[in-house]
Order: C-alpha cells, then sequence, then structure tokens
C-alpha cells in the first residue's frame, strides 16, 4: 500500500442508479483521492467499470454487509421512494426504504465511524410561509413528507456523524434516467403538446449539479448538522416553465395556468416552500448556478 492509498477518503454512494446517485458517481469516479463503491437495488449498474454491489437498502442484512466490507468514510445515502402520491397508497414500502433503510445505514455508520450525508426536502414543511431556514419547524402534509422527516429524526437521535441536506425541485441531466422537469417541458411543447403547469407552488429550484457541489462540500469540511440546498431564485412552477420556455425559444402559447387544488392529487403539497440557503452559502461555500446558467449547461449536454 503506498502513502497515497492511506489518504484516499472512501464513499460509498447508495442509490447510485438513481438521477441524483448518477451525478455523484460521475463526479467522484474522476478524483485520485477517492475510493468509491456504488451500491443500488438493481442487478447492474448503470456505468461500466467503476465497482458496484447490488444492495438493497430496506435489507438490514444486505445493506449492514455491503458497508462492513468496504467500510467507508463517508456514506451518501441518495436512495428514497420519492414518488409522493404513491406513497400515499404504498405505505409499507414508502417507511422501509425512507425510514428502515435509513436505520439500518446509520448503525452500520455507528459501528465504523463513517458519516452519513443524507437527502431529505422542502416537502418536511407545509408551504404555508416558506422560504424556510434550517431553523423552521417542520410540519409534513403526506405520507412522503412523513417519511422524510420521519428519516431525519431517526439521525438526530442516532449518535453519529451525519450531514442532512433538504432540497427542493430537483433538475438537471443524469446519462441513464427518465427525463427531468426541464426536458419533460422541452420535448412536450416541441412536440406540440398543451401543458397546464401549477403557478400556486414556490420553489427554488435545485440544478442537479449544485446539490452534488453541496455534498462534496460536505464530504471535504467535514461539516455535520441540517443544510439547506437550492438555486437563488425563487418563483412558481410556471415561472419556470415560462423561463425554459423562452430560453429555448418555444411556444408559450402552449402553457396554461393551473391550481394544485384543480389537479385532485392523492398527496397534498406544501404551496408557498422553498429553502433559504444562507446557512450552506457562508459555512460549506456553497455557490448554486442561476437558472439560465443551468439551461445553457443542460443544452449543452443533452444536445436540446
Amino acid at each position: 500500500m503506498t502513502s497515497i492509498d492511506l489518504i484516499k477518503r472512501r464513499i460509498l454512494v447508495v442509490g447510485a442508479n438513481g438521477m441524483l446517485g448518477q451525478r455523484v458517481i460521475e463526479f467522484y469516479s474522476v478524483l485520485n483521492d477517492v475510493e468509491l463503491l456504488a451500491t443500488s437495488v438493481e442487478d447492474k449498474f448503470v456505468f461500466e467499470g467503476l465497482e458496484y454491489v447490488q444492495s438493497d437498502i430496506s435489507n438490514r442484512n444486505e445493506i449492514k454487509k455491503v458497508i462492513k466490507d468496504f467500510c467507508p468514510d463517508f456514506i451518501i445515502n441518495a436512495a428514497a421512494f420519492t414518488n409522493v402520491d404513491l406513497s400515499e397508497t404504498e405505505r409499507e414500502l414508502a417507511w422501509k426504504i425512507n425510514v428502515k433503510g435509513v436505520e439500518y445505514l446509520s448503525e452500520s455508520a455507528r459501528v465504523l465511524d463513517s458519516h452519513l450525508i443524507h437527502i431529505s426536502t422542502d416537502y418536511v414543511f407545509d408551504g404555508k410561509n416558506g422560504p424556510y431556514s434550517e431553523n423552521d419547524i417542520p410540519n409534513p402534509l403526506g405520507y412522503y413528507a412523513r417519511t422524510k422527516l420521519a428519516s431525519e429524526n431517526v439521525l438526530k437521535i442516532s449518535g453519529i456523524k451525519y450531514t442532512i441536506l433538504r432540497t427542493n425541485v430537483l433538475y438537471g441531466t443524469a446519462k441513464y434516467s427518465r427525463p427531468d422537469f426541464v426536458k419533460w417541458v422541452v420535448d412536450s411543447l416541441r412536440a406540440g403538446k398543451q401543458i397546464r403547469i401549477v403557478d400556486d407552488q414556490i420553489n427554488n429550484p435545485t440544478f442537479i449539479d449544485d446539490l452534488v457541489q453541496g455534498i462534496n462540500k460536505t464530504v471535504e469540511l467535514r461539516k455535520e448538522g441540517i443544510y439547506n440546498i437550492g438555486g437563488n431564485e425563487f418563483l412558481s412552477r410556471f415561472d419556470f416553465t415560462i423561463m425554459i420556455a423562452d430560453f429555448f425559444n418555444l411556444d408559450k402559447s402552449l402553457i396554461s395556468k393551473i391550481k394544485t387544488e384543480a389537479l385532485n392529487q392523492p398527496a397534498r403539497r406544501p404551496l408557498k416552500s422553498g429553502l433559504i440557503t444562507i446557512k450552506a452559502q457562508s459555512e460549506l461555500g456553497y455557490k448554486p448556478h442561476a437558472i439560465i446558467q443551468t439551461l445553457e449547461l443542460m443544452k449543452n449536454e443533452l444536445g436540446l
């Protein structure tokens, strides 16, 4: 073993086949000072030539064996049951992945003194008085939101080194992932489809590479606690859609406004939400892109 091996950070990415997991893997796979292992529930990894182990976060023995065998310095948990509406009916599955899975990760992290970085959401708030700081009192509206708050509470009482990164309206590219909101808007409008977009949900959309930046700042500085990660621009989903249409010179007459209530979705959504990122900017050195910059980056990467 050389001296360089001794100082490598060992990073385990859980949920590595997901949109965020893929971007985290792409970021760390090119760094020489990182020993990287990816794990996800699928049999095969989307990237070839990288270390991958199949495991189910909701299977205690499986995930604990992966962690024990690898002995990570950092565990990045990008795994979650994120279907907000389906969580209302698939409650047991949502709880197993979002809460029990975090319990299992924290048990192993405690034994190995690993630092667990966990991704959470603005949905822990009710959206009555946003945007929110890290110190505001959560009040989740739906079952998905309740599982995410419960996962935060698991970490707070775990006794381990942990960081919770709350984010909202995550968008951006991943090589092997379903289209994000931006690509869905572009594809729909280019196909001449009419789309209905809510104008009463306010957020500060988070570019996926900014969230990866927040994760890496946490790793580099070994910061613990809760940090909000998001963009600098607070706007409605409708206004975000108009920005996308303007940037790509698409027909805005195909976009119509709708109220969230009119969608009759199974799960309630926080309306006046968004996350204040002053703490992350001052303590982590977090610097989010402007939305226009992110659209330019996506245009170049996807060839849109």
